[in-house]
């Protein structure tokens, strides 16, 4: 893979990832819309400064799963690498609050 300034190996690595998201996993989410919802708690995070800042992310969801919960962090969008503390937080505090 060739090396493009200013994008991570995980950015590389991620392309085919989210060209599926593009198109085949976008069709097979149509064709659930109002159909299928996730059942599961679902945690949505989310950088305060990154694409979706602007975005009701939690609603968006709604649309899709019966249990939301999340919140945006101060970062961008990777959260792991620019938030990695309030990440952890959010993860910890989420599968705690789990049945089990």
């Amino acid at each position: 893979m060739l090396h493009t300034p200013g994008r991570t190996t995980c950015d590389r690595a991620l392309d085919p990832v989210d060209g599926a998201g593009a198109t085949i996993d976008f069709e097979l989410d149509e064709a659930d819309r109002g159909r299928n919802a996730i059942a599961c708690p679902l945690l949505a995070l989310w950088g305060e400064a990154g694409p979706l800042a602007r975005t009701d992310v939690l609603e968006t969801w709604r649309a899709w799963a019966h249990d939301v919960r999340g919140a945006a962090l101060p970062c961008g969008h990777h959260l792991p690498e620019e938030a990695p503390q309030e990440t952890y937080a959010a993860l910890r505090d989420f599968l705690a609050a789990a049945p089990s």
